[in-house]
């Protein structure tokens, strides 16, 4: 009788043991992307904790904090009128006494059609509530994977997206990913970009009214308020576990908050 091997992805070695910090694109701080940034600052701590170089973040918008968006996202009233990127970095640093930058601009071509400046990454993390900019990110990052001789050649991408009360988190490889030889595992280099396999869906399911919200009350029409919260546990609970031991089952998960139910993504 033949034994069905389990499917895994090792993570890259790279990540494993960096000589250097790993280099994270996070894009988007708003109600998932800002509780996002902290959970990596605990992860990079841990990291370094044990022995690893930890983790370097970039974050990307270019919005600016406004009361409606107070009590959902991690902001503070005084911080009303600020760039959202510039006031969550800067109370990392000083909290951690960690060097992370922020971009108080759209991770989106430039003029000339090329890459943004500093658009090169290990990891990319998208908290996006767009559906053409994930395109259009997937389309750069596609392009990106022609360039593979560098420290900070681009790897993974993780992928957050969320209506009121429901949400998904998808891990993807940028390029396929070396893989050890198994006698154990049936192992898996390349994991699906979410544009790629759930396009269609991502496509029908964008919310109509991308206008934005004039109070909390309205915000929470949109999205409750802990939908944000729980998928940025979960899905950095993901890049943690590769990390810590090396290897997945899984690839994302999608979640349905309204009734407490999540149901794992499996590997191709």
């Amino acid at each position: 009788m033949e034994t069905v091997k389990t499917a895994v992805h090792f993570t890259d070695n790279y990540l494993i043991s960096p000589t250097n910090p790993i280099e994270v694109n996070l894009i988007g701080a708003g109600g998932t992307g800002s509780k996002v940034l902290t959970a990596l600052m605990e992860m990079s701590h841990s990291l370094t904790e044990l022995g690893h170089a930890g983790l370097q973040v970039r974050l990307w918008d270019d919005d600016v904090i406004t009361e409606a968006n107070l009590g959902r996202q991690r902001f503070a009233p005084s911080e009303t009128g600020l760039y959202k990127s510039v006031a969550l970095i800067n109370r990392v640093n000083r909290f951690m006494g960690t060097n992370w930058k922020a971009e108080t601009q759209k991770f989106e071509r430039n003029n000339f059609g090329g890459l943004p400046e500093n658009a090169k990454a290990t990891i990319y993390i998208t908290c996006v509530d767009n559906v053409q900019a994930r395109f259009d990110i997937a389309e750069m990052l596609k392009e990106m994977t022609n360039d593979r001789n560098y420290r900070n050649t681009p790897k993974y991408w993780v992928d957050f997206g969320n209506s009121q009360n429901i949400g998904q988190v998808i891990l993807s490889t940028i390029g396929e990913i070396k893989q050890p030889n198994s006698e154990k595992y049936q192992t898996v280099a390349s994991l699906p970009m979410v544009t790629d396999e759930f396009g269609e869906l991502l496509t029908q399911s964008e919310q109509s009214d991308d206008t934005p919200s004039c109070s909390l009350a309205e915000a929470l029409e949109k999205q409750d308020l802990y939908i944000n919260a729980t998928l940025a546990q979960m899905g950095c609970s993901l890049l943690w576990s590769m990390f810590r031991y090396g290897m997945t089952q899984y690839r994302g998960f999608f979640l349905n908050l309204k009734d407490f139910r999540s149901q794992p993504l499996g590997l191709p």
